[in-house]
């Protein structure tokens, strides 16, 4: 779940490596400042809410499992015989409303615990390079 990517940064601090007088080139060192950073995210894929439908299905399930203290089997032969038919059109079953019930609240617990973490960028120490070009 967790993305990491590290950025080498190269930055020429005097480029000198090139000095055209009257025609003549000559070749010197280049000193670059080379650091490194790291940086993490957990918030990498589009953040898809929940429909309309899905979030009043799962409303009534939960209402009737909570409140009403019904079981998934009771539940899926009310579903039924009230015509709401699955996100895919097919008929509810105890497994269906279970998982319903399931996938939202770990799913809400995926956003908070892990979605909305935030990382602080870590730079590494700076040095200079010198590079010789001939």
């Amino acid at each position: 779940m967790e993305w990491c990517q590290l950025i080498n940064v190269h930055t020429n601090l005097l480029d000198y490596s090139r000095i055209d007088l009257n025609g003549v080139v000559f070749e010197t060192t280049t000193p670059f400042l080379v650091f490194s950073i790291e940086i993490q995210s957990n918030d990498l894929s589009y953040h898809q809410k929940y429909s309309k439908r899905q979030e009043i299905v799962y409303q009534l399930i939960r209402h009737l499992h909570e409140n009403e203290k019904l079981g998934y089997r009771k539940i899926s032969q009310k579903l039924n015989s009230w015509g709401v038919k699955t996100q895919r059109g097919k008929l509810w079953f105890n497994t269906s409303v279970s998982s319903i019930l399931k996938k939202k609240r770990l799913r809400d617990d995926r956003i908070k615990d892990v979605r909305n973490q935030v990382f602080e960028p870590v730079i590494s120490k700076m040095e200079v390079i010198y590079y010789t070009f001939d």
